[in-house]
């Protein structure tokens, strides 16, 4: 199994949708929120991301073709 840690970020659209529920689903992962900071209109999530590399790459292909910005997240990440 892998791990990743990205950075999502979300404009009014797909905030509405559920993104991260249908990313563990569709794609067999365990999804672990981090941090995040959500309005109406914006907002960005930090997300730890589990299993198979394959079903990493292909949720985060999904979930950029839903409009959400992926950007992966530093090993220098720090909890609050």
């Amino acid at each position: 199994m892998s791990k990743r840690l990205v950075m999502f970020t979300f404009t009014q659209e797909p905030i509405e949708e559920p993104v991260i529920y249908t990313l563990g689903q569709q794609f067999n992962l365990t999804t672990n929120l981090r941090r995040a900071n959500v309005s109406e209109k914006e907002g960005w999530i930090v997300l730890e991301l589990e299993g198979k590399e394959d079903d990493i790459e292909q949720g985060l292909i999904w979930v950029t073709s839903r409009g959400v910005r992926v950007n992966p997240v530093g090993e220098d990440f720090t909890e609050i």
